[in-house]
């Protein structure tokens, strides 16, 4: 790697569970038992065992599932701080990653954290009942095109674009009816495949005010200190190291879409050549590679990972 390339590390967002994922570092590494010894008495019931062991139905429960991510995501970080010299210079994450994101730059502590987003979970599933909102990924059409379907279909209710993927993918959300209107007309347009997403509610959209609402309270109590690092933000792509706008940055996110494409590129135009996931999954990796091959992608979920770092670091 060049003497001046920078280093990236990505955390995942919902999506990106298995039942089993950060056994094997818990199994094997203390700085994993710490932090899922401390989210187990933070959150006063086993998640540990939700991760290792499922059932995949609790696991999948939105209120379980961001703990779960956030937890195995910095046992990941903390087990690669312990046995290797790898640091990041900079920081993102997809959605709930952008709160390990914080963690990872010092700008939340991992029990505020843990505590919030098991809150907003919850919040987020509250806000819109069962079965009246819904989320699809549309593949293959530009940015501009799918805003304008979104718009055409919207006839008074919500529909709008939520993640901005990158490399083709845009995922939308909103009613029901709404998003299964614009999935017909995005075909129509020209998309290359249109997949109706199996989500409990419709993330990044306007249908989340009453969460974002909800999550302004929570983080009241929390304090936020300054980033050591920086933290590219969903909301704007950008850079923030200004701890008095993380909280307002999080609340939006909730109802702002997810603009990953413009992050990575964000993070290449800092001089990022390397990008590490962190956490489970591979999911940011597959989308990182589509957004710029250059960069250089790996993950890291498993003990065995670590051999995949440069001997120098290792």
């Amino acid at each position: 790697m060049k003497p001046n390339a920078k280093v990236a590390f990505v955390f995942p967002g919902q999506g990106s569970q298995y039942v089993g994922m950060g056994k094997e570092l818990h199994a094997q590494f203390i700085a994993a038992r710490r932090v899922f010894s401390e989210a187990d008495e933070i959150l006063g019931f086993p998640l540990s065992r939700i991760c290792f062991s499922g059932p995949d139905s609790d696991l999948k429960l939105t209120e379980n599932t961001q703990p779960a991510i956030l937890t195995v995501s910095v046992a990941a970080l903390r087990v690669l701080e312990s046995a290797s010299a790898l640091r990041a210079d900079f920081v993102a994450g997809h959605s709930l990653g952008e709160y390990t994101a914080l963690v990872c730059a010092g700008a939340l502590s991992f029990q505020d954290a843990v505590r919030v987003v098991r809150e907003r979970g919850r919040l987020m599933q509250q806000a819109v009942p069962p079965g009246v909102g819904s989320m699809a990924v549309i593949l293959g059409l530009e940015m501009e095109v799918v805003r304008s379907v979104c718009e055409a279909v919207s006839n008074g209710e919500v529909v709008a674009p939520a993640n901005y993927n990158g490399g083709g993918q845009i995922v939308i959300a909103g009613s029901k009816a709404g998003v299964t209107r614009a999935m017909s007309i995005a075909k129509e347009r020209g998309a290359r495949r249109v997949l109706d997403l199996p989500v409990s509610a419709p993330f990044h959209c306007p249908l989340m005010r009453p969460a974002a609402e909800g999550l302004k309270k929570v983080l009241d109590d929390v304090a936020i200190h300054p980033s050591s690092i920086g933290v590219v933000t969903n909301v704007e792509g950008d850079l923030n190291f200004n701890a008095n706008r993380v909280k307002s940055l999080l609340i939006e996110q909730a109802v702002q879409p997810v603009r990953w494409e413009e992050s990575i590129r964000r993070l290449e135009s800092l001089g990022c050549v390397r990008v590490w996931e962190i956490g489970p999954g591979k999911v940011l990796k597959g989308l990182i590679n589509r957004i710029s091959p250059a960069l250089q992608v790996d993950n890291f979920e498993a003990p065995q990972d670590l051999g995949k770092l440069p001997k120098e670091l290792a």
